[in-house]
This record gives C-alpha cells, structure tokens and sequence, in this order.
C-alpha cells in the first residue's frame, strides 16, 4: 500500500472517529461567557435558598457494607419530623439557612434549635474537622474556587461541625451539590452507643426534588489507630424534606423572633474565636455535643420564655464558650441577621 493510501485511509478513519465520538455533556474545560456564568450563579443561588420552607422530614439510616471480619452492620434506623427552615442571612455570595425542628410531647409543641448551614461562593478558605474536638481552617487552593460554593454545617449550639466544597451540576435533568470527602465527628446516635469507631469520612450530597429536597450522606465509618484511619463499615443516610406545613409552624418563627438576636451574639462569638485562632478545639460529649451545647440550648428556650434577658444570656454564653475552648476574645460586629437528636 503506497504513502497516499494510507494517509487518505487514515484521515478517513479520524474523521470518522471524531464524527461518531459522543460530546460529553459535562466539559469541565469549556468556558463559560460572563453571561453564561452569572446564570449558573443566580441559579445554584436558588436551589440553595429552595432549601427554606416547612417540612415532614424522614431520616432514613442503614449501615450496607462491612469492612471487616469481625464487624457486623447494626440495624437500620428511620426517624423523622417537622422542621422549619429559614434564610437567616442572604448578601448574594453568602446563604445562611437555619433548621428549626417542631415537636410534640406530652400534648404540648415545642422548639428546638436545630442544624444549620451557611454556603459560600468561591471561598477562600474552609472550617473542616480535624481530630477530636479540633477543627481547623484550610485554604483553598485559587484553582478550585472558580464556580464552586463551600457549605459549612452547625450543630445546635453553633459550635461547628463539618464543612466541604463542591460545585452545582446538571446530570441526566437533575441537580445536583456534591462535596469532596469530608471529616466529620460522630452524630449523637452513634456516639452514644460508644461503637469501635470514632468518626466518620463522607461525601455529601443536596438534590431539589419537586416537592422539597433530599439531603444525601456517603459515610465510612472510621477508628483513628496510631495515626491511621482504619474503615469499619458503610452507611448510607437520606434526609428527605418533604413540602409540608401541617403543625405549628408559628411556634418555630415565634421562637426564632424572640430569640435571634441571642443566636447572632453566640455565632459572633464562635466566629470571633475561629477567626483568632485558625479554628476551635472544645471537649465534646456524646450525649450533648459540645459540654457546653445544653445549657446553650437551654438559654435559647429561657429568651424564649422571658424567663432571662438577652442581655444575661449573652454574657453567659460568652464566658461559656470562652471557657470551653480556652480562648478570650471580642466578637466582630455581624452583618447578618456531637450533634443533636437527628442526623445531617
């Protein structure tokens, strides 16, 4: 076969493989136009802001999959409630959502404070766990900013709990967040039972769905073993909200009215103290979290009840955090307005 046969039998074959070559929806290196970038942004910012409304939740947890010989899967658990969530704070780049649940007992509603979750576009930097009771600051590095938003998750007294970083897609018609893997200390209903393992490693995923959304949890469950982390099981945790607003849902916003302006002083002096310090160290209990996350709590409910004034409770809370992490400071001014029972 002479040198032109070839060539042409060979371009001919290129040009066939580019032509039957499927296009890739997802081309992480096509640029987007300025517009085509400010309509990705304003709509991941809706889906985040979706998120707020009244909900029948259902919390769906089962250990799969064993790592190891000797480990065998607990039994699923699935839970559920009615939680309330609100926009706390919106200055475009920056979405804070908190979580109220609304419970019965005993013929009588009441509030708690619940998770919350602050989203950030294109941060600097990211409050992740680190070990026991530690969580640091880590950077991010400029090339994976671009189009991606951080979300940090709180427990019930503010006090932080794990954080990730990923970006809004579209795959198959569905939306999408999924975080990078993720530290994160034990939830209450695993901590209390005192299990081999001591924390979990997790990808995160938020979907809207048409009534509501699901929040999706990836875990491994670990033991720190002279420096290493050693898998023991699987799990697989979904969170689904569905659209729901039969309860009382005033009791949550009559909550959150009385007691806001306590919250905000207690974000500002966690904030203020992570800000200082590159992160927090603070003992952490099973039951409770924090050592101090109780009567945090318990205060939110005294401002509720007028049982202690804003002004007493903030300067407790204060002295307690400052106590429980060993460090004084002066919250900033702010310019916004183990776990608890369930699992986020």
């Amino acid at each position: 076969m002479n040198i032109k046969l070839k060539t042409k039998i060979g371009a001919a074959l290129l040009a066939l493989t580019i032509a039957t070559t499927p296009a890739f929806a997802d081309n992480h290196h096509a640029p987007m136009t300025a517009a085509e970038k400010q309509a990705s942004f304003e709509r991941d910012r809706a889906d985040i802001l979706a998120m707020a409304g009244d909900y029948k939740v259902q919390f769906d947890m089962a250990e799969t999959t064993s790592w190891r010989d000797d480990y065998k899967p607990i039994k699923a658990k699935i839970s559920g409630g009615h939680e309330s969530v609100r926009v706390i704070k919106d200055t475009g780049t920056e979405i804070v959502l908190q979580h109220l649940l609304v419970a019965e007992h005993g013929g009588k509603t009441f509030v708690i404070k619940h998770w919350r979750q602050d989203w950030i576009y294109q941060p600097s930097s990211i409050l992740v766990y680190d070990s026991a009771g530690k969580w640091v600051n880590q950077d991010v590095p400029q090339a994976q900013r671009p189009s991606h938003w951080s979300q940090t998750v709180w427990q019930v007294d503010d006090s932080p709990r794990y954080g990730g970083i990923g970006k809004w897609k579209t795959v198959n018609g569905v939306r999408s967040w999924t975080s990078n893997g993720t530290a994160r200390p034990l939830a209450r209903r695993d901590a209390v039972r005192n299990p081999v393992y001591d924390h979990y490693q997790a990808i995160n995923r938020h979907q809207p769905t048409p009534g509501g959304w699901v929040h999706w949890q990836d875990n491994t469950k670990m033991k720190s073993v002279d420096g290493k982390a050693i898998p023991y099981v699987q799990e697989s945790v979904l969170n689904t909200y569905r659209k729901f607003d039969g309860y009382e849902v005033s009791k949550a916003d009559d909550y959150w009215s009385k007691t806001q302006g306590y919250w905000q002083k207690v974000r500002d002096q966690w904030d203020a103290v992570i800000s200082e310090n590159s992160g927090v160290t603070i003992k952490e209990e099973a039951h409770t979290g924090t050592v101090i996350s109780a009567r945090l709590l318990e205060m939110g409910t005294e401002v509720s009840e007028g049982k202690i004034t804003e002004a007493a409770a903030v300067e407790e809370a204060r002295t307690l955090i400052q106590g429980a992490t060993g460090k004084r400071s002066t919250p900033t001014a702010s310019t916004g307005a183990a776990s608890s029972s369930a699992d986020y």
